[in-house]
Formats: structure tokens, C-alpha cells, sequence
């Protein structure tokens, strides 16, 4: 049988820990499958690929390579050149890259021409061209056209001439690059003619020898008369800027001494001198402050802060008075604990005590004053020094403005000697330099005529070719394995989605007017059922009726004990058959002989009543409202005795989600329960709208459908991961518009997929003849 058995282990499980580790390993059966289903992709377009490398061999031309070698060497210059600051890696490197842009330049190509004459060559200049070359050439005429570039195209060679026609040649055929990380030059040219690939070669390498030489020395003397009329400015300019500072120095009494001003030296002294006097100051009234604080306090508490000041003024006078204050205040506790405060001696005592705090306070009140005139004595010097520095700092303001203008002058007339002197030693190199006209290079290969053609090699293309066919015939195979992202097997579903899988439901071919009429009763008229809508009533021993009976064991087991059931039918897209096994479902439960009510609850889109044929008057919404009861809206099919409920939308709603949700549904369905045993309902894709989320608290089980090898399996995925209403109540899944013949090829050998012949003997009935009209 080709439905999954999965125990029951809730209605939405959790991925188990074998998925996860499974999806850390390579599967070999799983990529032997993919293989055998891209085998005939691969093969074709390897196939194709040799065909193309056979036919570029039939019609291609055979090329010539020569070559020489040129070997960058310093060691030739040494004598001429000074050595670079740069490092000696990223100078070498900079040199052989420069060397070779040189040999592939335009000039220099121009110049091999102009050498050996290739303007008048007919085989240079006329080679003959491959198939590949006249595509690109008829592919570039016509894009030439629609830009409308054709005619310019044409202006601009017949412009540059056959010299830089011959030289475009050149620079297509030639290649040049550097051997390793060795300090030779490759120098390669292909051509039809092998006398001509070896003569162009060695033409190349001498042509760039001379170049260096004639650039070398065109360069030096350039250079050279340069420096000479530069020199000449330079040094007029830089008498005249020395010249121009010291008439300035001596216009505004610049004068200096040890490097400085005397106003900024007098100026440097006077505020070192100020920021004492500030320090002097601020010291002397923090002490004044200080004995003021303590003698504001009265006699008693000057007499007890007295410890504070003993490092400080009259601390000779005061420390003594005041241990002896303290000595005479431990004797007075002494007798007054023995005798009483009113003994003679006590009395005594605190006289003392009394004439000492006395003198305590007197020499306290003596440093105050000595404070006070010592801080008065400081406030003065600062303000001397105060209006001192101000004086001295205006008379030095002009000088100090026209000094700013003599260090611009200074600096102009010290930048314009340095740079005076920097030409000179230039021009002085440059002059020498001129004298050592030395190559930096030599040719170590001297190019032969070849006598092996270097292209095409003919195996190479072949295999080349077979090889290019297999990995494109490959890579298309696994592009389009990438894109399978669908649901094949019910493997993936319970492994992906962790769902039961029902079974799958086979493709089959309806017809919108055939189909059967019943006769009318108390109810209305029958409907007009389709053949698609009745391939499980048709056909009871197919299939597609064996998967929705499965899918109503998993109903009763699951809803085990309620009388009524209500199923939803969901699917995650638009057009994935949901109304059409939501039809067939009911169809079956009813032609099984239970009390089944169909109810199209897609209000947007009542996909269900038009596949049935009905022309109703009133359904669902009218139902819903209040406006008719349900048995009035109800059509009874005469064969199977099966209640349907239709949708009449007479115009948009945009509130559907509220009524499939509304106490009036809720009343509907609680009625219908007491006379049916089995509400299937057609709800809309979860996709586009909420309302199966809506209807989701009234609804007993959902049974979801997915279309065959379309709907990708991370978008179920994810609605159903995002839907926790409906997700704990799917009864399990279908895979709809299967094509059971190609199931094998999408699953492991020994699953189920693979013995579906052998089921087909259990089958008595075709499904998907019986959709044919």
C-alpha cells in the first residue's frame, strides 16, 4: 500500500534528532538517485559537446607559435641609474609589469610594422578565419547596425589606415607574460605562417631593445633642457625671497637675541614672575581664611582648633599653651571625680584652665593679624606684576604681528633654496645620465620557425569538449536537482514537516460538463457533480479513493469518541486541488453511508461551487447572518445521499476571515454536528488569507493538500511553523496530481515507492479514466 504508516505521536511533531543528524552526512543512495534521474540530461549534453568540439576541428585553422625569451637585468644600468627607495620586491615587480604593458602597447607595434614591412604582406594582412571568428565577426556587423555604428565603425578604420589596422593584428596574436617569479619576459606571436610567427618574434625583441635605448636617452635629454630653464627661476626667485626678509627684519626692528625677541624674553620672565606671585597669594589667604574660620568660633573652639594650626604660625607659643590646657583639663576630672566640682582645688584649676584659653586665643588672634598683612602684602606684588605684564604684552603685540608676517617670509625663502638646491642636483644627474646610454635588457632565446602547430591540438579539443559536455550536462543536472525544493515522497513529509503522510492522490483529467443530476426533493435541486469531483464515488477501488479512505481511518483514530467530526481541507497555494479532495473526501464518507455535510468555506473564492455546478440562491454567508437556516441553503446529492453547503458571494467581501469565525459559524457547525456525523469544510489556502487561521478554534482536524513536485517544501514549512492554531490539529497530508509512475525515481530503494506495480493489482478501478468525459 502506498499510504505511510506513522504512529500517532502527536498531531505536529518536532524534527527528531535523527533528521538533524542525517542532514550532516552525504546520503550515496540519495545522489546515486539523482544521478540515474539526470543521466539522460548528462548524456545528451555531452553528446552535444563533442558534436561542437568535432565540428570546430573540421573548420579550423592550424596556428604557429614562436618565441623568445628577454631577461630584465639591472645589473646592465648600475652604472647610470641611483638606487630606488622603493623595496626591492615591489620594484622589481613594477618594472617587469611596466616592461611588459611596453610590449603590448600600440607603439611598439607600430613600430614592428613599420620594420618589417607587414602593411604590404597579403598573408598578414588577409590570414584566413575560423568559423568561431566570421560568428563573432557576423554577430558584431549586425549589433553594429542596430546601434547604428556600422557606418562609423567603418569611417574610423578606414581612417586609422592599414598601419594601425596591422598593428590591431599584432597586438590580437601576441602574448606576452613573465616566466614565474624569474626576472625573464615570454614573448610568444601566433600566425597561420610559420615563417612569419618566427620572423614577427624576433622582430618584436629587437624593436623593444632598440625602444629602450632611444627612450632612455629621449627621456634624459628632455629631462636635461628642462632642469637647465627651471634652475634659472629657481634661483632668482630664491635671492629675491632672502632679500625680501631681511628688508622686512630691519623695517620693523626685528631684532633678536639667542634666537628670540628681548619683548618675548622680558615678556617670558615677567609671567613666571606672575604665576608666583598668583601661588603666593592664594597661599597666604588660605591660611587667613583658616585662622579667621577658627577664631569666628569664640575662645572655646579656638582653644579646641588649636591642634589643627600647630605646624603653622606661632606654633612654638601656641603648642605649649595648649598641652598645658589640656593637662590642667585631665587634673580638673580628676578631682571633680574624687572631691566634687565645688573642691577648692577643682575651682582652682578651672580658674587656670580658663587664663590659659585666654592666652591661647590672644596668640591666635595675634597670627590672624600677621596673616591678614601677609596676604595684603602678596595681593600687591601680584597686582604689580599684573599691570607690569600687561604693559609689557601690549608693547609687544605689533612686534608679535610683525614677526608672524616675517616667519611666512623665512619659510617662503627657506622652501625656495631647498628646492633650488634638490633641481640642481637633478639636473646635475640627469647631465651625467645622458652620457650612459644603457639597455636594461637582452634577449637570451632567439626565436626559430616552428614546426609543430601550437593550435588546435585536436585530442585535447576532443576531450576537452566530452569533458566541458559532462560538467555542463552535470551542472544543468544539478541545477535542476537544486530547484527541486518540492514534495516527492512521503518521506520528505514526515521527515520534513513531521506530519502523517496520508498517501498520494493521482493526476487525474476532469470534465467541467459531464457529470450526473439527481432528481429534485424537499431540499432543492440535486447538483450537477463533475467527474473530477466524483472519482472516489466512480472509482472505489482506485487509489485515489485508497488514500482518502486512509485519510479517514487517520480522522477516526485521531477523533476517536466525538460523534461529530469537523474537517478542514487546507492547502498552503492557490490551485493545488484542495476543493476537489475536499469534494471526493465528503463523497466517499457519504457513499460509505455516514451523514456527511461538504461546506465550501472559501469565501473569497468558492472554487467548490462552481466545480459542483450549482446555482445556488442562498449558502454559507446567508447562513452565517441569519438570514436563511442552514437546512434551506442545503443540496442534497441524489446518488450519495451527501449534504453540501454552497458559497454565494454577490459581491467582494473583505471580512471573510470575521464571518467564517463568527458566533453565527459557531451556532451553524453546533447544529450540524447534532445530525452529522462528518463536516468537511473547503477553506482557502493558508497563503493568501487568514481565514483558515480563523476558523482554526471551531474546527476538529485539518487535512492538508500539497501539490505534487509544485509546492515548495520551506514554504509548507514555514506556515505551518507560523500557524500554531492549525498545526497541532493536521490530521495529516496529501500529495496531490501525483505522478505515480515517476514516484520510484524520487525515493531510497525498498521504500514503498518502488513496489507501486505490485499494489496496482489491488486497484481495480482506473482514477484517472474515470475524470475523462
Amino acid at each position: 500500500m502506498h499510504q505511510g504508516n506513522l504512529p500517532f505521536n502527536g498531531r505536529l511533531a518536532v524534527n527528531a534528532k535523527g533528521q538533524a543528524d542525517a542532514d550532516n552526512f552525504i546520503d550515496i543512495e540519495q545522489l546515486l538517485a539523482m544521478a540515474r534521474r539526470q543521466a539522460k540530461t548528462v548524456a545528451i549534453v555531452a553528446a552535444i559537446g563533442l558534436m561542437l568540439g568535432i565540428v570546430s576541428l573540421i573548420f579550423s585553422t592550424s596556428y604557429y607559435t614562436a618565441g623568445t625569451s628577454i631577461l630584465l637585468d639591472d645589473n646592465l644600468g648600475k652604472l647610470a641609474d641611483e638606487p630606488s627607495p622603493m623595496p626591492a620586491n615591489a620594484q622589481t615587480d613594477a618594472t617587469i609589469l611596466s616592461q611588459i604593458a611596453i610590449l603590448k602597447s600600440t607603439e611598439l607595434a607600430a613600430k614592428v610594422v613599420d620594420r618589417e614591412k607587414l602593411t604590404e604582406n597579403a598573408t598578414f594582412m588577409n590570414p584566413p578565419r575560423s568559423l568561431l571568428s566570421r560568428i563573432k565577426g557576423v554577430a558584431q556587423g549586425v549589433m553594429g547596425v542596430f546601434r547604428g555604428g556600422g557606418k562609423e565603425a567603418d569611417d574610423t578604420s578606414s581612417s586609422a589606415g592599414p598601419r594601425m589596422y596591422a598593428a590591431s593584428i599584432l597586438q590580437s596574436n601576441l602574448n606576452v607574460e613573465r616566466q614565474g617569479r624569474s626576472f625573464v619576459i615570454d614573448l610568444n606571436y601566433t600566425s597561420n605562417d610559420p615563417v612569419l610567427a618566427g620572423r614577427i618574434a624576433r622582430a618584436y625583441a629587437d624593436v623593444y631593445l632598440a625602444d629602450q635605448l632611444d627612450a632612455n636617452f629621449d627621456a634624459t635629454q628632455r629631462a636635461t633642457v628642462w632642469l637647465q630653464g627651471r634652475l634659472v627661476d629657481l634661483k632668482e626667485s630664491s635671492q629675491k625671497a632672502a632679500l625680501e626678509v631681511e628688508r622686512y627684519r630691519a623695517e620693523n626692528g626685528l631684532t633678536a637675541a639667542k634666537g628670540a625677541l628681548v619683548s618675548e624674553q622680558q615678556l617670558s620672565d615677567l609671567n613666571s614672575q606672575f604665576i608666583l606671585a598668583q601661588a603666593e597669594t592664594a597661599r597666604a589667604l588660605a591660611q587667613y581664611n583658616q585662622y579667621k574660620s577658627i577664631l569666628n568660633g569664640g575662645p572655646e573652639a579656638a582653644v579646641n582648633n588649636a591642634a589643627v594650626l600647630s605646624d603653622q604660625l606661632n606654633a612654638s607659643v601656641i603648642a605649649p599653651l595648649r598641652t598645658r590646657y589640656l593637662t590642667i583639663s585631665k587634673r580638673i576630672q580628676e578631682i571633680t571625680s574624687r572631691y566634687g566640682k565645688d573642691h577648692p582645688q577643682a575651682v582652682s584649676l578651672r580658674t587656670e584652665q580658663q587664663e590659659v584659653g585666654r592666652q591661647i586665643f590672644q596668640e591666635l588672634q595675634q597670627a590672624t593679624a600677621s596673616l591678614r598683612n601677609q596676604y595684603e602684602v602678596a595681593k600687591s606684588r601680584e597686582t604689580s606684576l599684573r599691570e607690569s605684564l600687561q604693559k609689557v604684552t601690549g608693547e609687544t603685540s605689533t612686534a608679535n604681528q610683525s614677526l608672524v608676517h616675517l616667519r611666512e617670509l623665512e619659510q617662503r625663502s627657506q622652501a625656495l633654496g631647498d628646492l633650488y638646491q634638490t633641481y640642481l642636483k637633478r639636473y646635475q644627474e640627469a647631465s651625467q645620465q645622458q652620457s650612459f646610454p644603457i639597455a636594461k635588457a637582452r634577449i637570451i632565446s632567439v626565436a626559430s620557425k616552428p614546426t609543430d602547430a601550437s593550435s588546435p591540438k585536436k585530442k585535447m579539443v576532443l576531450a576537452a569538449s566530452l569533458l566541458l559536455g559532462l560538467f555542463a550536462g552535470a551542472g544543468i543536472g544539478a541545477w535542476r536537482e537544486f530547484r527541486e525544493r518540492f514534495f516527492r515522497v512521503g518521506e520528505e513529509v514526515r521527515a520534513i514537516l513531521g506530519v502523517k503522510f496520508l498517501g498520494y492522490l493521482p493526476a487525474v483529467i476532469g470534465s467541467s460538463d459531464a457529470g450526473t443530476r439527481g432528481s429534485s426533493d424537499d431540499q432543492g435541486p440535486a447538483p450537477r457533480v463533475t467527474n473530477m469531483m466524483r472519482v472516489a464515488i466512480d472509482s472505489p477501488a482506485s487509489a485515489f479513493a485508497e488514500t482518502l479512505r486512509n485519510a479517514k481511518v487517520a480522522a477516526d483514530v485521531v477523533l476517536q469518541g466525538r460523534e461529530s467530526k469537523v474537517i478542514g481541507i487546507i492547502s498552503a497555494l492557490p490551485n493545488e486541488g484542495k476543493s476537489t479532495v475536499a469534494a471526493n473526501f465528503a463523497g466517499l464518507l457519504a457513499a460509505n453511508g455516514a451523514k456527511t455535510l461538504l461546506v465550501d468555506g472559501d469565501l473569497r473564492n468558492p472554487g467548490l461551487t462552481r466545480a459542483l455546478s450549482l446555482a445556488p440562491q442562498k449558502g454559507l454567508v446567508e447562513v452565517v447572518v441569519g438570514e436563511v437556516p442552514w437546512q434551506s441553503a442545503v443540496k442534497i446529492d441524489s446518488k450519495t445521499k451527501l449534504a453540501i453547503l454552497p458559497a454565494v458571494v454577490p459581491r467582494h467581501l473583505s471580512h471573510t476571515s470575521e464571518l467564517i469565525s463568527c458566533a453565527g459559524m459557531k451556532n451553524f457547525l453546533d447544529e450540524a454536528r447534532g445530525v452529522f456525523e462528518y463536516i468537511i469544510v473547503d477553506l482557502p489556502p493558508l497563503g493568501p488569507v487568514v481565514d483558515s487561521k480563523a476558523f482554526a478554534p471551531l474546527a476538529d482536524g485539518f487535512v492538508m493538500v500539497t501539490e505534487w513536485g509544485v509546492t515548495p517544501r520551506p514554504l509548507v514549512k514555514s506556515m505551518l511553523q507560523a500557524e500554531n492554531l492549525i498545526a497541532p490539529k493536521i490530521l495529516g497530508l496529501v500529495l496531490n496530481k501525483a505522478d505515480m509512475k515517476r514516484l520510484s525515481q524520487y525515493s531510497a530503494y525498498g521504500s514503498s515507492e518502488h513496489f507501486m506495480d505490485r499494489y496496482s493489482s489491488y486497484y481495480l478501478d482506473d482514477a484517472s479514466a474515470s475524470g475523462k468525459s
